[in-house]
Order: C-alpha cells, then structure tokens, then sequence
C-alpha cells in the first residue's frame, strides 16, 4: 500500500512538473510573437500606369523582401488622398505617411525649391544624377524637415516640353500669345510671360477637358505624362524643348518618422537608394517610347537643335537673377557650382 502511494505521489509530481513545463513553454511563443506588420501609405497624383507608380512599385517590392513582409508599403495613385498641397499638409499633421510630389508645389512651404524651376537649368541626365546624388541633392532633402517631413530620396518626373493644338513652336516667337497652362508656380509664370505666352495656372485634374473646349492653348509636361493623359486627342503639336527638368520627391512625415525603429528608418532609405536608381532608368527608357507614341499617335513633333534651343535660353536667363532672392544666392551658387563640376 505504502508502495502503491509512493508511486502516486511520484506520478503527481512529473504531471505537475508537466504542467508546469506546458505553461512555460505556452508563454514562450507569446515572446517571440512575430512583430506586427507596419503598415505604410503613399499618396501620388500621377496614375497607376506612370512611371512614378512604377518605381514605387519596386520600392514596395524591395522592402517587402528586406523586412520580410513586416513593412507594408500601399500606393494610392491618381490624387485619391488628396492633390500635392493637401497631402503635403496630411504629412506635416502626421495623419498621411508618405507623399511623392514633384519639387515645384514643395515651394510653397521653402522657396529654395524654386530652384528646380529655373528654366534650362540641366543640360543633361547626367548632370540631373550628379547633382541629385550629391551633396547639393542630399542638402535638399535634409532642409525637408524643417518643415515637418524626411527627404527619403528623387525619383524622376523629367524634362518637361512644350504640347498646343495652334501651330509647330521652334521659337520663342512662335509662343507670343499662346495660352498655355502651367501649375500655379511663380517661376514658371515668370518665364512664360518672358517668352510671351500666357501663362494660365489650374489643377492638373482639369487640363484634357480645358483643351478640348479650347478654354488653353497648350500645357506642359514630360512626354509620358502627356502620353498617358492621352493629350495627342487633344493636342497637334509638340515640341521637345527640355525646357525644365522636375524630379519627384519621395518624402515621410516627420512625426511619423521619428516613431519609426532605428532599423526601419535605415531599411527604408537604403532600399529607396536602389528604386530611386531603378525608376530614373525605366522612366527615360518609356519616356522616348511616348514620344515615338506621340508621334504615331499623329502629333506632329519637333526637336529643337542646339542653335534653336539657344534661343529660348536666351530669352529666359534673366530668370534666375529675378528670384535669387527668394531662393537664396547660396542656393544658387551651391547648384551652379555643383553643374559646373559636370561639365
């Protein structure tokens, strides 16, 4: 009998031990409970079939793979969040994640933007890459958070050219009198006056149905952007005048960034290196594709020369004396210099 309790004693012990061993091993998994996933929003105000989409695209691809699924990255295309303005104030708020507007509407919080404006400015691709690259691309994106956003990096707009339903455009003569939209920018109203267009500011929303009511004359864009929108229905002409190159930029709200872990911050800039580099390629290899589609499409396009392209040079160089001020001659100097270095 004494035996028979003895070994009922023992069984007691190695199912209490059991339990106890089942508890601990139950709170284990609750530890090392796999991080919850992070979910982050971008608002663009291009479509989901432009090259901007598709760069973030990438983007969202390469930090799905590096954080292993924790980091979500959702893209809202074709303004739904609201235009550059609002979710650029969405961002400051910390209500919006991310944005990716172009450099021209970041003016109307730091009018060191407008350099991005000055007409002529890049001569080449190449001169784009050294100086957004740089440290002169990198100042920028670091003056961002003075104003409540993180500069994560460039993705590419382009060059911007020149579309009107009136005639061929191959000098500034050419467009005295046009009605030409252009975003409510004071650059780039400046510079159209001095080529004697009329400038005439509204959202890019309104754009198609303004020229095919014949309200404008004519916009200007790059040559994807005008393909896609399919401005060819609406418009004869265009002329490549690369006359402003506008990058995006790829920002983050402060507020929300400084939430951020240490390592997520890192993830997100060093992948944003790799799709910046992915997109600026893609974008330049379909932006001559749209301007062979144009061309089908049954636009008639021109390609000013050296000599042609020199003229409206010319015309506009006063531009920058005119907004040193608001911009900042050291801005100014800082860009030029950097240009210089290229050359």
């Amino acid at each position: 009998m004494a035996k028979l309790s003895r070994i009922v004693v023992a069984l007691l012990v190695i199912a209490m031990a059991v339990s106890l061993l089942a508890g601990c091993g139950g709170s284990q998994p609750a530890q090392e409970k796999k991080a919850e996933k992070k979910v982050i929003k971008i608002s663009i105000g291009l479509n989901d079939a432009s090259p901007e989409y598709k760069g973030l695209a990438k983007w969202k691809e390469l930090v799905d793979k590096e954080s292993k699924g924790r980091l979500e990255i959702q893209i809202f295309p074709s303004a739904q969040l609201g235009d550059d303005i609002k979710t650029m104030t969405a961002l400051r708020a910390g209500t919006l994640e991310m944005s990716g507007p172009s450099s021209s509407p970041i003016s109307t919080i730091d009018k060191k933007w407008m350099v991005f404006d000055l007409p002529f400015l890049f001569a080449s691709e190449k001169i784009v890459d050294s100086v957004l690259d740089g440290p002169f691309g990198q100042k920028m994106l670091d003056s961002l958070s003075a104003n409540g956003l993180v500069g994560i990096m460039y993705m590419e707009n382009g060059y911007r050219q020149l579309t009107n339903s009136k005639h061929a455009v191959k000098t500034p003569d050419d467009i005295k009198g046009l009605k030409i939209r252009t975003m409510e920018n004071p650059v780039h109203l400046a510079a159209w006056r001095k080529l004697g267009a009329n400038p005439t500011p509204m959202p890019f929303s309104e754009v198609f149905n303004a020229m095919q009511q014949k309200t404008i004359d004519g916009q200007e864009n790059p040559n994807t952007t005008n393909f896609l929108q399919k401005f060819h229905e609406v418009q004869k002409y265009t002329t490549v005048s690369n006359h402003v190159y506008t990058p995006f930029v790829i920002m983050y709200s402060k507020k929300l960034w400084d939430a951020l872990p240490k390592e997520d911050q890192e993830l997100l800039k060093k992948t944003g290196k790799e799709a910046s580099k992915w997109q600026r390629e893609h974008n330049r290899k379909v932006d001559a594709e749209a301007l062979e589609g144009l061309s089908k499409a049954g636009m008639t396009v021109t390609k000013l020369t050296p000599e042609q392209t020199k003229a409206f040079q010319d015309t506009t160089k006063d531009i920058a004396a005119q907004f040193e001020n608001d911009i900042g001659k050291d801005i100014l100097a800082e860009v030029k210099a950097e240009i210089a270095k290229v050359k």
